[in-house]
């Protein structure tokens, strides 16, 4: 990208680097900016292995659509912090399997609006639909996806690497709650979150780094505090791992710094 874009919500940023920007340049994407390939080479060089963090988060989500929407039986999916499509979106991987699946991707960042039409495909049997919302406002994103989804029948949850963005866990839990609230037995919550353990002792400089050079500011979260996101669910085998090793058939030779972990709603 060579410049802002007036997406109608205000002009984008392009002097501060961003976390959409900025993870599909370690994903190896080009919607991004020089101020962001700046601050992601430097984060990298601070905490190496981010680009693997990346990576596995993306491979992780194909993992939990691939099985919801399959053996688990899911037709609906709210994808809530989106951010910019890559390859295997939620969408394809999920109707690539059962293609009467219904997709809501939530995402409030300008630059995602402005690809929201490379999201808003699907197969002629099942529906997309994009939603520009805060994560912080549960009760419109609930409002919004009454368009596309039936809260009366089982919903996947996706929010993947966005719980970090939310700095004080009580409202980060009391948002998990109220999405879950609203959607029925038989629900799913998928997650994924930054941590200093798991090996990322080494983040919290990067972490810091991030804080003071790019936006949102982000936070890491311990394994207690992770599954306290899952109160009242229960949790699939194998329970709260590192997202590289979900599911993985033990292919995972890297372990990554970042809790994923998938919980039923009983």
């Amino acid at each position: 990208m060579t410049g802002p874009e007036d997406t109608g919500q205000g002009r984008i940023r392009t002097d501060i680097a961003h976390n959409a920007r900025v993870w599909n340049y370690w994903l190896g994407g080009k919607d991004n900016y020089l101020i962001d390939r700046q601050v992601g080479d430097m984060v990298t060089g601070m905490y190496p292995s981010i680009g693997h963090v990346a990576r596995a988060d993306r491979a992780f989500l194909g993992r939990v659509v691939n099985h919801l929407a399959g053996p688990a039986g899911v037709r609906q999916f709210l994808d809530i912090g989106t951010g910019l499509p890559t390859v295997d979106n939620t969408h394809e991987v999920a109707q690539r399997v059962a293609p009467a699946s219904r997709i809501v991707y939530v995402d409030n960042d300008p630059i995602v609006l402005t690809h929201a039409r490379a999201l808003l495909t699907s197969t002629p049997e099942g529906r997309t639909e994009y939603i520009d919302a805060d994560a912080h406002r549960p009760d419109d994103i609930l409002r919004a996806v009454e368009r596309t989804l039936d809260l009366s029948q089982p919903v996947a949850v996706m929010m993947l690497g966005i719980l970090n963005f939310v700095l004080d866990t009580d409202q980060a839990r009391s948002i998990v709650r109220r999405v879950m609230d609203a959607v029925p037995s038989g629900s799913y919550l998928a997650l994924t979150h930054p941590t200093l353990e798991l090996g990322g002792e080494g983040n919290a400089e990067a972490m810091a780094f991030w804080n003071e050079n790019a936006t949102p500011p982000i936070t890491a979260r311990t394994r207690a505090e992770f599954a306290g996101f899952f109160e009242g669910l229960d949790l699939l085998e194998p329970g709260i791992v590192s997202c590289a090793r979900w599911r993985d058939g033990g292919a995972t030779t890297v372990e990554v710094a970042q809790f994923g972990a998938v919980g039923r709603k009983r």
